[in-house]
């Protein structure tokens, strides 16, 4: 004979729910469930748990044993934004080399006739040289004096060195800025004019006149470089 506490059990089971399996999980373990393993509950949101394991009872909210849940990485944190680098400054460019200069000087306007003593005019001749100069500095300052084809090679010789040296220890008064300042003389031997320009055997007033541009201090600049501020 069938007790009668498990027909009662079965007719409440069937009176709820044609599809309720009396199967069991670890996770259900001990409430009604279907057929499918899901806890079965009431209208009003009970469960069926069984307190002695064969009745059923709605007994209040389900409190089934916890569904294993994934664990879930926590998000990783934003990269903080990077402010971009500002720019690079542009490049002041140096100022660009003065190239290499050449100055003549008449040697008529800056001595007396056969002398290498700078006259105030030739004085004021070179101060003009030495203001374009200020504000820069060349590595080397070459003065070259001159002569005319009349004399001899070696007095014209002696007489440009006299006029270049004269024309050097001026600058160097006038403190121009120079690693070097040099002095040399070529005599009649760079001349720039010829025969043909200038005929004639004889140092006449019209000759002399000819041959003026031989006569000459020839002032060079080399390695020019600008400098800040002025002498």
């Amino acid at each position: 004979m069938i007790p009668t506490k498990t027909l009662i059990f079965a007719g409440v089971v069937a009176a709820l729910s044609p599809g309720i399996s009396m199967a069991q999980t670890d996770v259900n373990r001990g409430y009604l469930t279907d057929t499918n393993g899901r806890i079965v509950t009431s209208g009003t949101g009970l469960c069926w748990q069984h307190r002695d394991l064969d009745v059923p009872s709605a007994t209040g909210p389900c409190i089934p044993a916890a569904q294993p849940v994934a664990a879930v990485a926590p998000a990783a944190p934003r990269p903080a934004a990077i402010a971009a680098a500002p720019p690079p400054a542009p490049r002041t460019a140096a100022p660009a080399a003065p190239p290499p200069q050449k100055f003549s000087f008449s040697g008529d306007a800056l001595f007396a006739f056969d002398k290498a003593v700078l006259k105030p005019e030739g004085k004021a001749m070179l101060d003009g040289l030495v203001s374009k100069l200020d504000g820069v500095t060349y590595d080397e300052i070459l003065a070259t004096g001159h002569t005319d084809r009349f004399g001899s090679n070696g007095y014209n010789q002696k007489l440009s060195e006299r006029r270049a040296n004269a024309v050097k220890h001026y600058l160097v008064s006038r403190n121009v800025q120079a690693g070097r300042i040099d002095a040399e003389g070529k005599g009649e031997t760079q001349h720039v004019t010829t025969k043909s320009d200038c005929p004639g055997a004889q140092a006449t007033t019209k000759v002399r006149a000819c041959l003026q541009p031989d006569r000459r201090v020839d002032v060079e600049l080399k390695g020019g470089k600008t400098i800040t501020g002025s002498r």
